[in-house]
């Protein structure tokens, strides 16, 4: 092997080895001790993760609110996408920055906003009763819609960003020749644009799904106790009942999750080329 075979090696190594380190090594290990029943190794743990009906009520909220919120979130920011790309260029750094914003913001301040907007007295509540909707103040909090409501506002910016780079790569024309040949907007919606943009869509719903199933804070806050999701049961299984068992299993879920709803989007994508 001669010195020009060599120096690729030499420059991914560093990159490899940390790659090896910082997430194989730790995630081999989590793999193993999720199989790992008492000294022996079985599927013990996953039978009585799986045959727990409590445990598959909070996967499947879990499942529900990650695609739902990815499914909102790609509605909203389509268009919001296509339109930013006729702002004239000067301002497009502005907006790019106030979408960026509340990426630098803490998801914990972000989520206590939405404790003081939903709470019984908070602003949604009593414009709700001044307009006579309701007699009386409704119960947003610690219920699923206020779950959908604080993830939704987390995660938008990141399907919003990545549709952003994805239309930009989108040629003006094509649209305005669809339309002279007779196709409607809808049809120019998933004949053209859909198409030619859904790695940004892939790239978005990944990065959505994984934030909303993987999201500890705001469950926490707007969920409480009564709406569990997968990471505030993997907090109560590894940091208050110590089981740390049930709390591989669950990350290995979690994962699974992850890479399944990757591997679809990425999967219909390719398909539909």
């Amino acid at each position: 092997m001669n010195h020009r075979s060599l120096t690729p090696w030499l420059l991914v190594g560093p990159a490899l080895i940390f790659l090896l380190l910082v997430f194989l090594y730790p995630v081999g290990k989590l793999l193993l001790s999720s199989f790992d029943v008492n000294g022996q190794f079985g599927l013990g743990n996953y039978a009585a993760f799986f045959g727990d009906r409590f445990n598959l009520e909070v996967l499947w909220r879990t499942v529900r609110i990650g695609l739902v919120v990815t499914a909102i979130s790609a509605v909203i920011c389509y268009p919001a996408a296509y339109a930013i790309q006729f702002v004239p260029p000067r301002y497009r750094g502005l907006i790019t920055g106030l979408i960026i914003v509340p990426l630098m913001t803490s998801p914990v301040a972000r989520t206590y906003s939405w404790l003081v907007l939903l709470g019984q007295t908070g602003l949604v509540n009593t414009a709700l009763v001044k307009s006579g909707l309701t007699s009386e103040p409704a119960r947003i909090l610690y219920t699923d819609w206020a779950v959908y409501i604080g993830m939704a506002q987390l995660f938008i910016p990141l399907m919003l960003l990545t549709l952003i780079s994805a239309m930009e790569n989108l040629p003006r024309d094509v649209v305005a020749a669809a339309r002279s040949l007779g196709a409607t907007s809808l049809q120019s919606f998933t004949r053209v644009i859909l198409p030619l943009t859904r790695e940004g869509l892939v790239v978005g719903g990944t990065l959505v799904f994984t934030g909303c199933i993987t999201a500890y804070v705001t469950p926490a806050l707007l969920g409480g106790t009564r709406v569990q999701l997968l990471a505030t049961l993997l907090y109560q299984k590894a940091g208050v009942t110590v089981d740390y068992a049930s709390a591989s299993v669950i990350s290995v879920v979690m994962l699974l999750l992850t890479l399944l709803v990757a591997g679809v989007l990425r999967g219909r994508a390719q398909g539909r080329r």
